[in-house]
């Protein structure tokens, strides 16, 4: 039974930083992938970020590029998503998700992708 589970959000001031962990348990694929997505209020969910287990590829979407950095434990069994310069609009619960996706087809992977997916937890960025 694959297992995700987030931890790191809160409330931050805009222009602060959080860290988001996603701990994966038990996937045994010989290729992966994690990403993140992240959904406000009224808004469909979208798709922030996304790191190939095997060969670690990135992809971020463009509004986050040069603000969060995504990357994975030497274990390969935790994702981070390092997130800086936080923006009111960044607000939302974000959910990371894992799949059985080849490097080359992560770029902007829809959440229809992707298999399997954690609880999520909330980020909020207000003053």
């Amino acid at each position: 039974q694959v297992q995700l589970v987030e931890s790191g959000g809160g409330l931050v001031q805009p222009g602060g930083s959080l860290r988001l962990s996603c701990a994966v348990s038990a996937f045994t694929l010989d290729y992966y992938a994690i990403g993140w997505f992240r959904q406000a209020p009224g808004k469909e969910r979208e798709g922030v970020s996304s790191i190939s287990i095997s060969d670690g590829s990135t992809y971020y979407t463009d509004s986050v590029k040069g603000r969060f950095t995504i990357s994975r434990s030497n274990a390969k069994d935790t994702v981070y998503l390092q997130m800086n310069s936080l923006k009111p609009e960044d607000t939302a619960v974000y959910y990371c998700a894992a799949g059985s996706i080849a490097p080359s087809l992560i770029h902007g992977a829809g959440p229809e992708m992707f298999d399997y997916w954690g609880q999520g937890t909330q980020v909020t960025v207000s003053s």
